[in-house]
């Protein structure tokens, strides 16, 4: 067992109304400059929809996240190393800026400097690129507001099963909500992988995945590679970049900018252990439906003797244990069960993850006549939900449409019991069996609903502060790629501080007194 540490994010989708100021502050602190005008490090995704870029979920067009080769192992859906050294010089599988959309500014010196006449001069919209007036077409945030409409969502690939055809997109029957993204910051991050000249890297010390601008050539593999699509090119520079998980802010104990902002308080921020040995077991678990399980393997329990004690001999400080030990990440992922993976068959184990939307179950079980306080009633009703099961476990777990059930029935129970609770009145035997049925008792369930719906600042970002004396002890540390010694896919990179590979030997760091 080899321990390391990875910052994390959970995201309570039930709370977030689409206000996208966690993009604009975002922009403002990392993509507000010239080369990256299109580029948005956080959007805000209406669902149904096709996303940003477009359709950026198809990889059988884009080719991107793993895929497992005919003996089981680890390979890159883009080709191995002789295919991408092929196509170095032409990518077929790269969003085009149609695909995203072209930047616009607007003629403002017209407004200024026209002549007093009769008509009303205009600022018409210029394209930021060519400097030529162009129509506004498309942007990062077209679909807001318009789920469900046909013009639109029926393009989204996550509608692409037969369950899909129960879907109308009706007045009566539609039905819409947010996903914010940002960088997965992947446990086996496919961009890291497929970077050629090694400028891409995952931080040992905090996970983050990071690209060092003096190493990239801009061969944009790493775009191609990332299902998610979030990895930009500098037109300016010709560089890759990404977000950076506020890297900065992190380093000073802070969370994020996009969390910080965040108007509806969904976000939350933690620490979580994880066996770097068993990373590239889990991602090449054969069934795309076991990968939930696999990755949650992966993590580690930071109140367990032994894991604390290997902890301290790689190196962890002890205070990043006891901000392991409060991590409501780990609490949300691990301990409730209630958070789930963005698309974890891509096989790149994402370290964001996400609440599933509940809708108005209790309002529905009255419509069919059922009884509010009888469990039967209300886990029955989950399945029949105005969002299809279907949709959200093709979003959060690889088509299992039970897991997600289980998530929201969890989430049922628990807003019957603390509404009873909230109203006064004496938790009856209905709803003491609704929290047994989905495995919490009464102390669980108010901690679940202190994190859900009240809790405080300190509760939701728990972000120990970086070690100055560590950076030394990572200076020899190897690059390459994560599942090198899980898939044996490539050498070992160049050498470079601070990058994490699975198959490179322990971490040395200075010892756990040294923090005291």
């Amino acid at each position: 067992m080899r321990v390391l540490a990875q910052i994390a994010m959970v995201m309570n989708l039930d709370k977030c109304i689409g206000c996208h100021t966690c993009s604009v502050t975002c922009k403002q602190t990392w993509t507000n400059r010239t080369g990256v005008e299109y580029a948005w490090f956080n959007n805000v995704e209406t669902k149904p929809g096709i996303g940003f870029p477009r359709r950026y979920e198809d990889q059988e067009r884009w080719r991107g996240g793993w895929t497992l080769d005919r003996r089981g192992r680890l390979m890159l859906r883009s080709g191995g190393r002789v295919r991408r050294l092929l196509s170095l010089f032409s990518n077929p599988h790269l969003p085009a800026l149609e695909d995203y959309y072209e930047p616009v500014t607007y003629d403002y010196d017209n407004l200024l400097s026209a002549p007093a006449g009769p008509d009303l001069p205009v600022a018409r919209p210029r394209s930021v690129l060519t400097g030529r007036p162009t129509a506004i077409t498309w942007g990062a945030n077209w679909e807001d507001g318009l789920g469900g409409a046909p013009e639109h969502a029926g393009g989204d690939p996550n509608l692409s099963g037969e369950w899909a055809e129960k879907v109308r997109f009706e007045f009566e029957q539609t039905f819409l909500f947010h996903l914010p993204r940002l960088c997965e910051h992947c446990l086996n991050p496919a961009c890291v992988s497929a970077c050629p000249s090694g400028a891409m890297y995952k931080r040992a010390e905090d996970g983050i995945v990071l690209v060092d601008q003096d190493r990239c050539r801009g061969w944009r593999m790493c775009v191609t590679a990332c299902p998610y699509k979030k990895v930009y090119v500098n037109h300016a520079t010709g560089k890759a970049e990404k977000c950076t998980f506020c890297f900065p802010r992190i380093e000073a104990g802070q969370p994020t900018v996009c969390s910080e902002t965040c108007v509806g308080r969904l976000r939350y921020l933690g620490l979580l252990l994880y066996d770097a040995d068993r990373v590239g077991e889990a991602a090449a678990t054969p069934d795309e439906q076991d990968l939930l399980d696999a990755q949650r393997g992966v993590f580690l329990d930071p109140r367990d003797p032994d894991v604390i004690a290997v902890a301290r001999e790689s190196g962890i400080p002890g205070d990043w244990l006891e901000a392991a030990r409060r991590s409501p990440v780990y609490d949300l992922v691990a301990r409730y069960r209630v958070a789930l993976p963005l698309h974890p068959e891509y096989r790149t184990l994402p370290m964001v993850w996400y609440v599933p939307p509940l809708s108005p179950v209790l309002d529905a079980v009255g419509a069919a006549g059922g009884d509010q306080d009888d469990p039967d009633h209300v886990f029955a009703a989950v399945t029949r939900l105005r969002i299809p099961l279907e949709y959200l476990a093709s979003l959060f777990t690889a088509g299992d449409t039970d897991v997600v059930g289980g998530v929201l029935m969890k989430l049922t129970a628990l807003r019957s019991y603390m509404r009873a609770v909230s109203l006064g009145d004496a938790a009856d035997e209905a709803d003491g069996t609704a929290l047994r049925a989905v495995g919490l008792d009464d102390a669980e369930a108010r901690d679940l609903h202190r994190l859900l719906a009240v809790a405080k600042y300190t509760d939701r970002y728990v972000v120990p502060a970086a070690h100055k004396e560590d950076a030394a002890a990572l200076t020899a540390v190897e690059s390459g790629c994560p599942v090198e010694s899980a898939g044996g896919l490539s050498g070992a990179g160049p050498s470079a501080g601070g990058r994490v590979s699975l198959g490179m030997p322990t971490l040395r760091r200075t010892s756990p007194e040294g923090h005291a």
